[in-house]
């Protein structure tokens, strides 16, 4: 099982949509674009809950273990 992490490389602001966007296997671009859509429909609830998640969700470490 994968754990979702907050992206280091593909990064905007916090990380968040780059980290769905790998964690999915999709498109950064399609994700970020989901989310400011659904910040205009939700009057504000979505950038809630993105400041809580990216507050939650924890930052990817670049150290690699094999």
């Amino acid at each position: 099982m994968r754990k979702l992490y907050r992206s280091t490389s593909n990064r905007w602001f916090s990380g968040l949509c780059g980290g769905l966007a790998e964690h999915f296997g999709i498109s950064s671009t399609l994700v970020r674009l989901l989310m400011v859509i659904a910040m205009f429909c939700s009057f504000g609830t979505t950038l809630l809950v993105y400041i809580v998640a990216s507050l939650l969700t924890p930052r990817q470490s670049n150290i690699q273990f094999m």
